[in-house]
């Protein structure tokens, strides 16, 4: 296939490609605006590959998105280019609004336009997949999990910007015919991610001997799930997904943060013990506003409608998520820099 990925840059975003180019024999357009967030050594796995292709690009920019689609040609577009850090959104929500929603509208008119464009049955073949949270979702009581039907009530402007686009796609499905197709995943973690976001700054933090922030009492829960599941289901939805409807993905793999900070202590104890015990340095802060409780996924429409299912234990999956950090210094020094200055 010929697929277009937005944001393939980002954590999720070039574990996508990655796979999409070495293990689907996929031809991939990945284009991508280079935001902090956004680092091509990345994708160094799949730099100079006949089938992969990048394009520096902001998705607000309806000419050059209408030209490079119109240009690729592709018979998907999976479109993960976003600002995700909930953080970053209560301190500036500018480019959240900007970004997870104006251009998840420039994308969906500049698909919807590609699509007419096509023969009826390619037409029918072409699948706009938007991929979001299940931070749409709102804080879940003590009991029960997230699906399909559950309320869209976010909390924060990030959510509240994902909400958005996530109607926005399924409106665009509705009104004009155009095959898009939601996602809302819990919380991936693995290689490549970001050094704000919670497991790699822990691990990064405990290393430096830094104080392991944690907000409030720590038991605020999330499902997580490993970036190699998120693609998975990703491309079960691309492959057997139905057009107009959402998806819930999540791996029942539901830790308090306190938890999750807990094991990567224990994990660092044993393969870096300089430093241990890590847990002394777990630091309660004040909490963020409008921090959801709690979250979790089913994933059962999925599994049922594609076969798809997580294939990544938790436990295994965070223990070479840590190695993977030990090993990888070259990746990850450059980014600390923006999250506690040059060391």
């Amino acid at each position: 296939m010929r697929i277009l990925v937005t944001g393939g840059a980002g954590f999720i975003g070039s574990a996508l490609c990655r796979r999409l180019v070495l293990a689907e024999g996929a031809v991939v357009l990945n284009l991508d605006k280079l935001t902090y967030a956004g680092h091509l050594t990345s994708l160094e796995a799949v730099a100079g590959h006949p089938r992969y292709h990048f394009l520096e690009c902001d998705i607000c920019d309806a000419p050059r998105i209408a030209e490079a689609i119109g240009d690729f040609r592709p018979e998907a577009l999976l479109h993960l280019a976003a600002e995700s850090h909930v953080d970053r959104s209560i301190k500036g929500p500018a480019p959240f609004i900007a970004t997870n929603i104006t251009g998840t509208y420039v994308l969906l008119e500049a698909a919807q336009h590609y699509a007419l464009s096509l023969a009826p049955a390619d037409r029918e073949r072409f699948r706009f997949l938007h991929v979001s949270t299940d931070e749409v979702f709102g804080s879940l009581g003590p009991v029960g999990a997230f699906s399909e039907a559950s309320p869209l009530c976010p909390s924060s402007p990030y959510s509240a910007s994902k909400a958005a686009a996530d109607h926005l796609a399924l409106a665009w499905h509705c009104t004009f015919g155009l095959n898009a197709t939601v996602i809302n995943c819990s919380n991936a973690y693995g290689p490549y991610q970001m050094p704000e976001k919670l497991v790699p700054l822990m691990i990064l933090n405990a290393l430096d001997s830094l104080p392991l922030p944690v907000y409030g009492d720590g038991l605020n829960v999330r499902d997580w799930m490993h970036v190699d599941d998120f693609v998975s289901a990703l491309l079960a939805v691309l492959a057997k997904g139905r057009a107009g409807h959402r998806y819930t993905a999540g791996a029942r793999n539901e830790r308090s943060n306190i938890e999750v900070v807990q094991k990567i202590g224990a994990i660092l104890d044993r393969l870096a013990p300089k430093g241990a015990p890590h847990a002394r340095l777990i630091t309660h802060i004040a909490d963020r506003p409008g921090h959801d409780r709690r979250y979790a996924i089913g994933p059962g429409q999925l599994e049922r409608e594609t076969g798809w299912c997580p294939a990544i234990d938790y436990e295994a999956g965070l223990e070479s998520t840590v190695r993977w950090y030990l090993d990888n210094p070259g990746w990850w020094k450059p980014l600390r820099v923006d999250i506690v200055g040059e060391r």
